[in-house]
Formats: structure tokens, C-alpha cells, sequence
């Protein structure tokens, strides 16, 4: 059985601009209807999953707000390092989804995964990489 915690989505996928990149949100209504999702670039580092955690809206529901025990963030963060190592590692995954990803005070299951494989797609720059601007 699944202990209870805070059901997060976390994705990777190819931007034809930007190369790889990880996001991660809170599942549900502020992912889906509001757009709560943060992004960084593959490779990212423990700082950057580290901010990436904190920078969407909802992440005060994480760390104990109004009073809820706080869930176990190093287990996130881990998770997102380990799913930015997966894509960098193997280009022909074009794309990762782990929703829900259930985030409790000891730990994190993932209850759902996806993962579309094709051929990586061809890259003729090689100069520096940046999300773009919405």
C-alpha cells in the first residue's frame, strides 16, 4: 500500500530548441488547469533539481504548509537526477513520464511511467543551449 503524500508529476522530453529538459509539478489542477510546472536543462544538477522543487507555485504544499508534515524532498530530488541522468545518458528516449509520484514523509513511490523511445533527433549546433522565452 501507498503511504500518503503529495502526488507530483515528473516529465523529460526533447525540445527541438533547447535539447533535453526535465519539469516537474504538483499533479492535478495546478499542472493541468493552472500550468504549475517548472523546467530546467538536461544535464541538471542537485542545485538545479533543488530549484526546480522550489520554483513552481504549489511547492509550499511540500515542505509542511499550514501545518502538514513536510514530504521527503532528498527522495524527489534523487528521482530527479536519476530521470535527467536516464535521458541524457540514452538520447533515444525522447521522452519520460512519472505521474502520479506520490511523495510521502519517508520516501516516494511512482505509481504510473511512461516511456517513448525513437530515434534521437539530429542536432547541427552545437553552441550553448537556453529554454525559450514564452
Amino acid at each position: 500500500m501507498v503511504p500518503r503524500g503529495v502526488d507530483t508529476v515528473v516529465r523529460a522530453a526533447i525540445d527541438a530548441a533547447a535539447g533535453a529538459v526535465l519539469s516537474f509539478g504538483l499533479a492535478g489542477a495546478p499542472s493541468e488547469l493552472l500550468g504549475d510546472l517548472a523546467h530546467r536543462l538536461v544535464p541538471a544538477t542537485d542545485r538545479d533539481v533543488a530549484d526546480l522543487i522550489r520554483s513552481v507555485a504549489a511547492a509550499p504544499l511540500l515542505f509542511g504548509w499550514r501545518g502538514s508534515a513536510p514530504v521527503d524532498t532528498p527522495a524527489l530530488e534523487e528521482l530527479l537526477l536519476r530521470v535527467s541522468r536516464l535521458v541524457d545518458d540514452h538520447p533515444e528516449i525522447v521522452s519520460v513520464t512519472l505521474e502520479p509520484v506520490v511523495v510521502a514523509t519517508r520516501g516516494l513511490s511512482v505509481l504510473d511511467a511512461g516511456v517513448r523511445l525513437a530515434p534521437p533527433p539530429a542536432r547541427d549546433d552545437l553552441g550553448p543551449r537556453r529554454l525559450p522565452s514564452y
